[in-house]
């Protein structure tokens, strides 16, 4: 069942096309990933799904509910946790949490969510003084206390150190698991495989391609490349092989370049013709590999 729905968005700053009709539907339970270089209208899309920004054209439906007409409605259910998100500096962490608790009217316990969010121990410590990952897990109670069933992160992990955005990942695994679904701005290919189910890629205000990250890089990332040594001999019959794309030779190394199966095909045709190199390399194509392939390696 899709929660989230645009069809045809448009969105224009003067003369600027931020985003030019964009279609995309998240589906309950998931996690669903948007992806792009800077000023590819991934924020101003998300915006436009939470009723913070009036789109210009294009239909949009979140949790059955228009987020122009009634976006009042539709921020009683949902949690956010914007790009530029931040607080006043000295605000307590259990004062941010009691007033986010107090809009709505089935919110979470906000001192079970201090124990489960590890902010305990900072409850009484004022926004300034709290670290970029206790920012991060702060942001994440305030988006969950009251209960929402589709949460939208951007760019949640950016400024974080490595070992914080990890934490991070965690965080948004549990949000999916307590039931909601989960809309995420991210820039990290590598947070986009591991966290999303599917994902949409975004360039110049539109969508090059949608699906799981494994079915974008396969599809986009320039197909899975072997390598191994091998003695000088006819080796063209490779060519003939189901899945095969190109073959090259280069300084006593053979390059294989294919797609779906071609690994295991190569190999058993390599022992069948009395071939068994000891220094056989897999690369597999990357989300990385796709998204610089599909955006011109865009930053």
């Amino acid at each position: 069942m899709s929660v989230v729905v645009a069809d045809g968005l448009r969105k224009h700053y003067g003369e600027t096309v931020a985003v030019d009709g964009v279609s995309l539907r998240v589906e309950r339970g998931e996690i669903f990933g948007i992806i792009g270089p800077n000023g590819s209208g991934k924020t101003t899309t998300v915006e436009c799904l939470q009723g913070l920004r009036r789109p210009d054209a294009g239909e949009l439906s979140v949790l059955d509910l228009d987020p122009v007409h009634r976006g009042a409605e539709l921020r009683r259910r949902i949690g956010c946790q914007l790009q530029e998100s931040a607080l006043p500096e000295r605000i307590r962490v259990w004062e941010a949490l009691d007033l986010f608790a107090s809009l709505a009217a089935d919110a979470h316990d906000w001192h079970g969510m201090l124990r489960e969010w590890g902010l305990e121990e900072k409850r009484n410590a004022s926004f300034h003084e709290l670290s970029g990952g206790q920012r991060q897990r702060l942001f994440v109670a305030l988006a969950l206390v009251t209960r929402p069933e589709v949460v939208f992160l951007d760019e949640m992990t950016t400024g974080l150190d490595p070992a914080a955005r990890r934490v991070a990942w965690g965080l948004i695994e549990e949000i999916r698991d307590r039931g909601a679904t989960v809309v995420l701005v991210t820039h990290f290919m590598e947070e986009a495989e591991r966290l999303c189910d599917r994902l949409a890629v975004f360039a110049h205000g539109r969508i090059l391609a949608t699906g799981a990250p494994a079915e974008i890089a396969a599809a986009s990332g320039g197909g899975t490349r072997l390598t191994f040594s091998a003695a000088e001999g006819e080796l063209q019959w490779l060519n003939g092989l189901d899945h095969v794309d190109r073959v090259t030779r280069h300084d006593g190394h053979v390059e294989v370049v294919g797609t779906g199966p071609v690994l295991p095909l190569v190999a058993a045709a390599l022992v069948e013709h009395g071939i068994v190199p000891d220094d056989l390399r897999v690369e597999q194509p990357t989300l990385e590999d796709a998204f610089l392939r599909l955006t011109g390696g865009e930053e």
